[in-house]
Formats: structure tokens, C-alpha cells, sequence
């Protein structure tokens, strides 16, 4: 048989290079509700983004990062009050970089990861996070009005997947944009490769006392004015 020599061939679908996070295995996750008023309900005192690729990835897009700027991954002085990381299913540190004002992790497709926050403070916090544009605990695009994580004073969070129940998560893995959960649950690809951190005091606190403002604004890069003799 023959075809018309104007007539087109299937084509695959178009899959878009690097990263996306899939909708993982099951992993028990225990968590319970608690009550938390918020300084300013839809204002974050503080907001991050990571940005995720494989290697190949990333070397392509913090060469870019001159042409573009926005906000820094949680820059000071917020950096002193929370730390934030992404980290292998052993524990280990995901590699990354910082160029200009980003903050860049690499991943490899397969496997797993998750996101660690630490509260430096003394005060509770509510951590409001996302992967590639959804809310980490409905599944839905994320905004800050979404109500979050609450962390003690000087606490660790260790968030590992898409919130299933109160008893388990949905394991965070790397793996094909086509295969994220962005894709197969919204048949879109528009925000993958970025993780959301939103920070949100108690209300009756304040991260920034005027006595921690002061004491930043006197800091002394060069404290020592002389050599000394030993």
C-alpha cells in the first residue's frame, strides 16, 4: 500500500529535557493538626525558591542566570533564622551552586529526595512549601493563603512527599517531566523544577526585634583595626 506524499506520520508526544518530580512510592509520615494564627495571613515574612535540574540542566540554566534576575534563596538576614536543604534518600547533601542570585540543586532521575527545614528561632513558625507549583499537602497549586507545616522552637522539618493523609506521603522522586505529578494530575509542565518555601510568624511575635535590627546594622565587617604580635 502507499500514503500521500502530503500526508504527515505520527509523531511522539514532546517531552521537555531535565527534571520533574514524581508521585512516588508510599512512606509513612505521621503528622496532627495544630492550631497556628499567623502574624499576616497572606504575607510571608520571608520566601525562597531552589531550582532543580539534572547536571546537563543545570549548566544550562546558570549560564542564563545573568540575563534574569529575581529573588535569592533565602537571603540575610531570614537565612539566620531557617536553614533549608535538599537531601538524597541517604541523608546526603544534594549537590548545587549558587550563581547570581539563585540557588541551584542537581538531581538524578530515579531517585529520591527530600526537603529538610531547620528553626533557628525561638519562636513557632509555619512552613508553607511546593514542588513544581503544588502545594506539598493538598496537591494543588500552591499559594500562601494554603496553610502549612508548624515547627517548634529550634525544631527540624523533614518533609519527603506529597501529603497522602495525616499517615502518609507520596515520595518525592525525581524523574521525567512528562512522568511528574504536575503533568499527570494538571497535564501542565509550566512550573517544574522549582521548590516554594513560604515563612510565616506567630501572630504577638516578630522575627526582627528592634534589638536584632541594631545589633546587624553595628556589625563590624573589620573588627580588628591592627595587626597584633602574637
Amino acid at each position: 500500500s502507499a500514503t500521500s506524499s502530503r500526508s504527515a506520520f505520527a509523531e511522539p508526544p514532546h517531552d521537555r529535557p531535565g527534571l520533574g518530580t514524581k508521585w512516588g512510592e508510599t512512606r509513612q509520615s505521621r503528622v496532627e493538626a495544630a492550631s497556628f494564627e499567623r502574624a499576616n495571613p497572606r504575607r510571608p515574612f520571608a520566601v525562597a525558591s531552589i531550582y532543580y535540574n539534572d547536571a546537563a540542566g543545570v549548566r544550562a540554566m546558570a549560564g542564563a542566570v545573568a540575563w534574569t534576575r529575581r529573588a535569592p534563596f533565602l537571603a540575610d538576614p531570614a537565612a539566620t533564622l531557617v536553614s533549608v536543604e535538599l537531601r538524597d534518600e541517604s541523608g546526603r547533601l544534594l549537590p548545587g551552586l549558587v550563581v547570581g542570585d539563585r540557588w541551584f540543586v542537581i538531581g538524578e532521575e530515579g531517585r529520591r529526595y527530600s526537603i529538610t527545614v531547620r528553626n533557628r528561632t525561638k519562636w513557632r513558625l509555619e512552613i508553607v512549601l511546593s514542588v513544581d507549583g503544588l502545594d506539598v499537602i493538598d496537591g494543588r497549586p500552591a499559594s500562601f493563603g494554603k496553610r502549612g507545616y508548624i515547627m517548634g522552637p529550634h525544631a527540624r522539618l523533614i518533609v519527603d512527599g506529597f501529603r497522602q493523609s495525616t499517615e502518609a506521603v507520596a515520595a518525592f522522586r525525581f524523574g521525567p517531566v512528562r512522568e511528574s505529578y504536575a503533568n499527570e494530575k494538571y497535564r501542565s509542565t509550566r512550573n517544574v523544577g522549582v521548590i516554594g518555601i513560604a515563612l510565616f510568624n506567630e501572630a504577638g511575635t516578630d522575627p526582627w526585634t528592634w534589638n536584632e535590627v541594631r545589633r546587624r546594622l553595628r556589625a563590624n565587617p573589620f573588627p580588628g583595626q591592627f595587626a597584633t604580635p602574637p
